[in-house]
């Protein structure tokens, strides 16, 4: 499926680009998500999500395919896994910005691809809480990063908690040849407070809420089913 957002930011349209593409500065700021490590171009962490009380939980990784600096256009591959098997997602994210007054304007269009439960709300619903968490987004992007007030530094820098230390990665073999193939790959890891889950419900909120309560009335009952089957 495919959604399609829109935010500004106060900051002129180069400061924007080198923050928006600074992800191990704007990581803290997305609900639900935790960098964990980076190996060459390649970001790794967790993102957390929660259908009332059942629990998700996201381990993949991310990468630009794209940036350009001149046209200020960047595509972002990212994919994910349920960490109990029960669904995966994968998603390619573009985003283009341009200048707006003394701000900058930025727009997304993100192809998502879900399975699982969190599949089961549909695109109505994914695209009204995608907008929502995409505000939380900007309003704490903001606040402790644009703002300067206590945000995680550039990369490599000194953000809240942060560890950036390098170990070498080797294969097997012990010839050094890193995940992204390149030889003498080094893996950082982030260490930072773990991140909050995102609530779906919540975040839908209102008439949203009231279309989603049928799924998790379906998810309760495995879960309960499930939790059932493995007592005995």
């Amino acid at each position: 499926m495919e959604l399609t957002n829109e935010f500004r930011v106060s900051v002129p349209v180069d400061e924007a680009w080198a923050v928006l593409t600074d992800v191990e500065r704007i990581a803290p700021c997305m609900p639900g998500a935790e960098l964990q490590e980076v190996e060459g171009e390649e970001y790794r962490g967790v993102v957390k999500v929660k259908v009332g009380p059942i629990s998700a939980q996201y381990k993949g990784a991310a990468r630009f395919v794209e940036r350009d600096d001149t046209a200020k256009k960047a595509v972002l591959k990212a994919e994910g896994r349920d960490t109990r098997g029960q669904g995966n997602a994968s998603a390619t994210i573009t985003a283009v910005l341009a200048p707006d007054g003394a701000g900058t304007s930025v727009s997304i269009v993100t192809d998502l691809s879900v399975t699982g439960k969190v599949a089961q709300f549909g695109r109505g619903v994914l695209a009204d809480v995608s907008s929502k968490l995409l505000g939380q987004f900007v309003e704490k992007l903001e606040a402790d990063v644009i703002s300067g007030s206590g945000g995680g530094g550039p990369s490599g820098g000194s953000g809240p908690g942060a560890d950036h230390a390098a170990v070498p990665t080797t294969t097997p073999s012990g010839n050094g040849v890193g995940g992204d193939g390149r030889v003498g790959a080094q893996v950082r890891p982030i260490r930072s407070a773990p991140a909050e889950p995102v609530d779906l419900l919540e975040a839908a909120g209102g008439s949203v809420a009231k279309r989603a309560v049928p799924v998790l009335a379906v998810a309760v009952v495995s879960l309960l089913v499930w939790r059932w089957f493995r007592r005995r």
